[in-house]
C-alpha cells in the first residue's frame, strides 16, 4: 500500500493526517504538482483522474478522494475510530465533513485557483484545463466568511465537530482553517470558538502530517 502524496497541497494532508491519526504505517509517495508531474503519462497510467491524494491499496487497485480513502482505511483499521460507531455518530460527521469540505475547502480552492497567476489556465484539479473565473473568487470570499460563522456558533455548543468526540470532520476542519490563511480569508479574531477548537488541533500529534 502507498500513497500518492504532495506535502505542499491541502488535500493530501487531510490524507496524512487521517493516516497518522490512526497510526498506520503507510509510505508516501511524492507528486510534484508544480512540474505538474499529475499530468505525467506515467502518473495518468496509474491515477487516471491526475489528482492527489490517490491510495494504491495492497492488491494494486487506486482510490482516489479524500473521503473515499478514509472510509476504506476505516473499514480495515476500525481503531481508533475517525468516521462514528453508530449511525447517528457517522451520520453527524459526514455532515460536518461535506459542510466544511463545500463551505471551507471549496470557497478556498475557488479563490485560489482563480485568482492565482499561477494557476492560469487550471482553475480545476484534475485533466481539464480551465480558464479562471475572477467573479468565482470573488463567490469564494463571500461564501466562507458566512460559513465561519455558522461553524463557530457549532463549536459554541460542541468541543469537536461532530460534538464531544474527535472524528474525521475535525481534520478536515483543521486542514481548511490552514488553507484559508493562503488566500486571506482566515477565521474572523471574533471568532474566539474556532480559535479555541483549532488551538486544540494543533496539540494533537497528527497536527504536523
Amino acid at each position: 500500500m502507498r500513497l500518492f502524496d504532495c506535502t505542499t497541497a491541502p488535500s493530501p494532508r487531510r490524507a496524512r493526517m487521517f493516516i497518522a491519526e490512526k497510526g498506520l504505517d503507510i509510505p508516501f509517495e511524492q507528486v510534484d504538482l508544480k512540474t505538474q508531474e499529475q499530468l505525467s503519462e506515467s502518473y495518468l497510467a496509474k491515477v487516471p483522474t491526475g489528482t492527489v491524494p490517490a491510495l494504491e491499496t495492497d492488491d494494486g487497485q487506486i482510490i482516489t478522494e479524500n473521503l473515499a480513502i478514509a472510509a476504506y482505511l476505516e473499514k480495515l483499521h476500525p481503531e481508533p475510530p475517525l468516521m462514528g460507531r453508530t449511525p447517528e455518530e457517522t451520520a453527524r460527521i459526514m455532515e460536518w465533513e461535506m459542510r466544511i469540505t463545500f463551505g471551507a475547502f471549496m470557497a478556498c480552492a475557488e479563490m485560489l485557483r482563480n485568482s492565482s497567476p499561477h494557476m492560469k489556465g487550471r482553475a480545476l484539479p484534475g485533466r481539464q484545463n480551465l480558464a479562471q473565473i475572477p467573479e468565482l473568487a470573488e463567490r469564494g470570499r463571500t461564501r466562507i466568511t458566512g460559513f465561519w460563522d455558522d461553524m463557530d456558533a457549532h463549536l459554541g455548543q460542541h468541543a469537536f465537530m461532530s460534538g464531544n468526540t474527535y472524528s474525521y470532520a475535525d481534520i478536515t476542519g483543521t486542514v481548511c482553517v490552514d488553507f484559508s490563511k493562503w488566500v486571506k480569508a482566515s477565521p474572523l479574531e471574533t471568532h474566539e470558538n474556532i480559535a479555541r477548537w483549532h488551538d486544540t488541533m494543533k496539540t494533537r500529534p497528527n497536527y504536523g502530517a
